[in-house]
């Protein structure tokens, strides 16, 4: 189960990332027709770049609610020796990737619309955010079967779980008014015309608290216990994020989103900046071994290996 999750993790960071090349390469509508590209799975004699990349975002899309489908399936199957809300998790997740599938028909059939574009990337940042919290918890869950191998761990303060609910809001809706800034073409407009540079200005603006509270949780995690010292490794990269997404961010509008490779790069930071935030979160919510969730006892034999991936 745990490589499931880690590979769903990566699949839907990719998956942003292929979205954001697709609106950078103007490929949103590459395929005109919907679920099939051209009327066929594979549109071998219209391939090119732009419909590569909207034919590859679908595919990957495809695949990552297969994936969930599989991860729900067996967290059902198994529910007698995995923790109690791992059912209710995937079943929330896939729920999300039936909606993100819906908002990607409409994106087509709306010629991309943009309040619908922005609602596809915030439930595919949504997506990343629980993926990447359910995987880290997870891992803790299964990593005390046996009460012997690790130590209990201790209360997180209450300042901390806090703020770090605090960072992952302020970070999941700058990454959606970035997505919609670049819906609205409004970067771009704000260098042509002088149109549109509220949005600009606003996203700018937006990312100082977003900084300044993921800084806080980096600093404020070399107060946690001694057992939890592994929080500080995702909160010292979720700051170099924040400055690898801030020069990024500085060098795209400088060069007037003019490299695309800049412009998906700072896409594809943000979501790798979501899905270190949800795995702070899916720590912060591992408790000690009593509240984690019914776990099969090491002693007696269970099908979990037959799940375990």
């Amino acid at each position: 189960m745990e490589l499931l999750t880690s590979h769903l993790v990566v699949a839907l960071v990719a998956l942003v990332a292929i979205g954001g090349a697709t609106r950078v390469m103007e490929a949103g509508l590459a395929c005109p027709d919907w679920p099939l590209c051209y009327g066929v799975l594979l549109p071998s004699r219209q391939m090119n770049l732009q419909v590569f990349l909207e034919w590859f975002h679908r595919l990957d899309a495809f695949l990552v609610g297969m994936a969930l489908l599989v991860l729900s399936a067996l967290s059902l199957r198994f529910r007698a020796w995995l923790p109690h809300w791992l059912p209710w998790a995937s079943g929330g997740a896939l729920a999300l990737v039936a909606v993100q599938g819906g908002l990607g028909a409409l994106t087509v059939l709306r010629l991309l619309e943009s309040s619908t574009v922005t609602a596809h990337l915030a439930t595919a940042l949504l997506l990343v955010l629980l993926l990447s919290a359910v995987h880290q918890k997870l891992s803790v869950a299964l990593a005390k079967r046996d009460p012997g191998s690790v130590q209990p761990l201790p209360p997180l303060p209450l300042w901390w779980s806090g703020l770090a609910l605090v960072a992952g809001g302020l970070v999941l809706a700058q990454c959606v008014l970035g997505g919609a800034m670049a819906s609205q073409w409004a970067a771009d407009r704000c260098f042509s015309a002088g149109d549109g540079c509220r949005w600009l200005l606003a996203h700018r603006l937006g990312a100082y608290p977003a900084a300044l509270t993921v800084f806080g949780l980096a600093l404020g995690s070399f107060a946690l216990p001694r057992q939890r010292r592994g929080l500080r490794g995702f909160a010292a990269a979720a700051a170099v994020l924040v400055l690898a997404q801030v020069l990024l961010g500085v060098l795209a509008l400088r060069l007037q989103l003019a490299v695309p490779a800049v412009t998906v790069s700072h896409q594809l930071v943000a979501a790798l900046l979501v899905a270190v935030i949800g795995a702070i979160g899916g720590r912060t919510l591992s408790g000690s071994a009593r509240t984690t969730g019914a776990l099969q006892s090491p002693t007696s034999p269970s099908p979990l290996e037959v799940a375990h991936g």
